[in-house]
């Protein structure tokens, strides 16, 4: 079938650029007093930001619009491959860094990267090849199921190892929506779902500190001090912002009484300095690109495209409202940044590559 193309979709892309230029503001606004603390430069975060997430990102992603993205059916264990890679080095000592109780860092002359953040693009691309091959029976468990989750599993082993469970959780949801979307019988996304609980539950229980934030979640009053410390001091910040907000600039929980404002915790100062309407924006505006990307994935022709598509709004819209949903006591705190706000240059350029390739299949008909 001849390839035909047509513009970008541009309501898409606008969506994406008021998210991308919001975001950048609150990071000014929330990482000030860090950063002027830390590095005597209220700018620090937003120009690491800028320098190591936003340019790359931007570079990265004219590259990947330009190119008709069907040819990442035949090349899509390059990027799979480097993520592998990546994972790896995180493992290998002085080359790995553990920040936060993960070793998920790897030092690059003085710079830190995190490939796990690679590593979710990298699984989309493999997934979505490996789950449009016509050769595959996705009705058959042994010939067609199996090896395609065999072959994706290094990924996943890798983060666990890790171990990254905000990550996990991601690429597991992530899978598992790719898999609907390819139709695959549902009893063996049951069983898949079910052996998903036990491997968390697995790793709640091998971890104390992971136990204690399921409990803190339920009853935050029970340690304000110690682990429940960061959900009530956004608690406070969130229930402070009132409707209206404190005004920008406002926050007092950023002066170093909230934990990690320039990363997890950036919507709860959002919150506060802007108030329930704005910061209800925000959560309006996310939606919006998640079902402006479904409506790309649903009229695109190519099964390829398509899943690749689900597979990259599932990821940003799902660990937008994983972190949010920390912030306002919905779920447990899981240490994953909000896509496009939180500070991380490596998380940036992988969601600015990613919208690219949404952009890239929305003005692509197959």
């Amino acid at each position: 079938m001849a390839r035909t193309e047509s513009t970008i979709d541009r309501v898409f892309l606008l969506y994406i650029g008021i998210l991308l230029i919001f975001g950048l503001a609150a990071l000014m606004s929330a990482s000030g007093p860090l950063a002027y603390g830390k590095f005597h430069d209220s700018y620090f975060f937003v120009k690491r930001q800028i320098i190591f997430g936003l340019l790359p990102g931007l570079v990265l992603g004219y590259f990947l619009i330009k190119f008709n993205y069907e040819k990442w059916r035949k090349l899509s264990w390059l990027p799979y491959l480097g993520a592998v890679t990546l994972l790896l080095l995180v493992l290998i000592p002085g080359v790995g860094q553990v920040i936060n109780g993960a070793r998920s860092w790897i030092n690059i002359f003085g710079y830190n990267f995190q490939p796990s953040e690679i590593a979710k693009l990298g699984l989309i691309i493999f997934a979505a090849y490996l789950l449009s091959d016509r050769k595959r029976d996705l009705q058959n468990w042994q010939m067609g199921l199996f090896p395609i989750l065999t072959l994706l599993a290094p990924i996943i082993v890798l983060v666990l190892i890790q171990p990254d469970v905000g990550t996990l959780s991601i690429m597991l949801v992530i899978l598992f929506f790719m898999l609907l979307e390819a139709h695959v019988p549902k009893k063996y996304l049951v069983v898949l779902g079910m052996l998903a609980i036990v491997v968390f539950a697995f790793l709640v229980f091998l971890k104390p500190y992971r136990l204690q934030r399921i409990t803190i979640f339920m009853h935050p009053e029970l340690d304000p001090k110690g682990i429940g410390y960061q959900i009530n001091q956004a608690f406070l910040a969130v229930g402070s912002g009132g409707f209206w907000g404190l005004g920008i600039g406002q926050s007092r929980q950023k002066f170093q009484y909230l934990p990690e404002v320039n990363s997890d915790s950036i919507f709860a100062i959002i919150a506060e300095e802007t108030g329930f309407l704005i910061s209800t924006g925000l959560i309006i505006l996310i939606l919006l690109i998640g079902l402006r990307g479904l409506k790309i994935a649903k009229d695109t022709k190519s099964e390829f495209g398509r899943l690749l598509v689900v597979g990259i709004i599932v990821w940003l819209v799902w660990q937008s409202f994983l972190n949010i949903g920390a912030m306002v006591g919905a779920l447990p705190l899981t240490g994953v940044p909000l896509p496009f706000v939180s500070h991380g240059g490596s998380a940036l350029m992988s969601e600015l590559a990613a919208v690219a390739l949404v952009l890239n299949i929305s003005r692509q008909k197959i």
